[in-house]
């Protein structure tokens, strides 16, 4: 008896001569009703077209939506296919899944939050989003927030020490105090471009980035064993990806001297700058020695094995969705590990 008529949960109760409340109970608290009396309401309500009160309004009265927007650092569709993000990504949704909260990504590149704040109980927010206005708009909302790799005032936050662990993976990898060395930067510069970043004062800009906190902890080391690296050995890749990161290689891998090191700030970038260094001929890690960040994988899958830092994304992500449902506003670090392959 599918009709066009417009159902509500009254119309609906007048309709199978039953109270309002029996209906919302089928719905919504099925152990007030038998079984059978929930599925004989439940299956007219399905020929008659309707599927259930309306959901908006529930939330509306009740003040909560059992939604969390997740804001990634960039596009959902560039997100999803990046190993860390999907694994931090599976982290929150495992957690919220289980507490019957639904998650809705939202991609770091949208204009402001205004289209869905009214609609979602609060927000993760992973890395700093493309769009800088977003985490403005953020510290001036009155909702739950959990940020990931950066901190907010007076919010919940999880990270890792990129600094120290940059630092740390640098120091295991040196070793010659002539070492020729290139950095494999990702977005440390607002271009879309695979350059060298020549102009060191370009740099400043987003200090506070992963990128720049990275960067920080491997100039650290570099120079505390008497090295120095200028922006001719220092690349701005512009996503986590195999094509961007194969064309730094190329050039990089043609300059004179050519590097003894190349520090990634991925595993992506890392083992596509392997890849074509051994398409060109080289021995890894005789000829030359290459290094990531993240500890994916397939990185631990290559021949030869990636060294790398190895910091676990579904645990960060897991934390991150406890932080929220718990509605703590602690700061938290969690652990990192210098994974020693033999690539570097």
């Amino acid at each position: 008896m599918n009709t066009n008529k417009k159902w509500t949960l009254k119309s609906v109760a007048l309709h199978l001569g039953v109270s309002n409340a029996t209906v919302s109970n089928a719905f919504n608290r099925p152990d007030q009703l038998s079984k059978q009396r929930r599925n004989d309401i439940l299956a007219a309500c399905k020929e008659l077209g309707y599927f259930g009160p309306n959901k908006a309004a529930q939330s509306l009265r009740r003040g909560t939506s059992n939604i969390v927007a997740l804001i990634l650092p960039d596009s959902v569709q560039y997100m999803v296919s990046d190993p860390v993000a999907s694994s931090f990504i599976k982290g929150v949704a495992g957690v919220l899944e289980q507490h019957n909260v639904s998650l809705l990504l939202y991609s770091g590149s949208s204009d402001n939050l205004l289209d869905i704040v009214d609609f979602v109980d609060g927000f993760i927010c992973y890395g700093n989003p493309r769009n800088s206005n977003i985490v403005e708009h953020l510290a001036q909302i009155n909702k739950k927030i959990v940020t990931v790799d950066f901190d907010l005032a007076d919010c919940a936050s999880v990270n890792i020490d990129n600094q120290q662990a940059a630092f740390d993976l640098t120091n295991q990898s040196l070793k010659t105090p002539t070492e020729h060395i290139a950095i494999f930067g990702l977005r440390l510069i607002e271009q879309d471009l695979v350059c060298r970043v020549y102009d060191q004062n370009q740099l400043n800009a987003e200090k506070n980035s992963i990128a720049h906190k990275r960067l920080s902890g491997y100039l650290r080391a570099i120079s505390q064993h008497g090295l120095a690296i200028n922006g001719e050995r220092i690349w701005n890749i512009p996503e986590s990806s195999s094509e961007f990161a194969t064309m730094a290689a190329k050039e990089a891998l043609s300059c004179s001297p050519r590097p003894e090191l190349i520090i990634c700030m991925s595993d992506v970038i890392a083992i596509a700058t392997i890849r074509q260094a051994q398409a060109q001929g080289l021995k890894i890690p005789e000829d030359i020695r290459i290094v990531g960040f993240d500890g994916t994988q397939e990185g631990q899958s290559l021949q030869p094995r990636l060294t790398t830092v190895h910091q676990n994304s579904v645990d960060k992500g897991i934390r991150a969705a406890e932080l929220f449902l718990a509605k703590k506003r602690v700061k938290e670090n969690i652990d990192y590990q210098i994974l020693v392959g033999q690539s570097g």
